[in-house]
């Protein structure tokens, strides 16, 4: 039992850390975006050297939307660790079986699935977009999993499904005794 307490503190210190850095990344990503709005000629000096500066100056409905996506994502995966964070916090392992818990596991699901599929719509957008002429190859580092996202929410549904119908239980048993 020891160990089990000591592998799941770590976790969330492990949590604690991933969801720092993606607040990091999201809050830098949002001054970059309102700072290239500002002054245009500064965007190759921007965060991660994310100069999207041509496609900027070719069309800035193009800059925003593909921009919106990097910020979404950026986003979305820094309130799914929150989320992490806060189930990790409150959750009595002694009775994990409850109402609480089953909401946070199906908000994770969701939040997952959400990055993945913007995931997956920004690969194409950028592919439709490079075959316009855009340099866009850059942009392929803020969204290589959306398979592995999509596929992770299906197996966190799984587990929501299960711990759904452990709350059941669990209420049932509360009810007889």
């Amino acid at each position: 039992m020891k160990t089990k307490n000591l592998v799941f503190k770590g976790m969330k210190i492990i949590s604690w850390i991933i969801f720092i850095g993606l607040c990091v990344e999201a809050g830098a990503l949002v001054v970059n975006f309102v700072f290239s709005l500002f002054k245009p000629e500064a965007i190759q000096n921007l965060y991660q050297k994310l100069d999207m500066s041509d496609v900027y100056q070719s069309s800035k409905i193009t800059f925003v939307g593909m921009y919106g996506f990097i910020l979404a994502i950026a986003i979305l995966k820094a309130v799914m660790f929150y989320i992490v964070i806060v189930l990790a916090t409150k959750i009595d392992l002694s009775k994990p079986f409850n109402h609480f818990v089953s909401k946070q596991i199906y908000k994770i699901c969701y939040y997952t699935f959400s990055i993945g599929l913007l995931s997956f719509i920004a690969q194409r957008a950028t592919k439709l977009l490079e075959h316009d002429g855009f340099a866009m190859d850059r942009l392929n580092q803020f969204w290589p999993d959306s398979e592995a996202f999509i596929l992770m929410a299906a197996v966190i549904y799984i587990i929501a499904i299960i711990f759904e119908k452990g709350v059941e239980y669990q209420e049932e048993l509360e009810e007889t005794v």
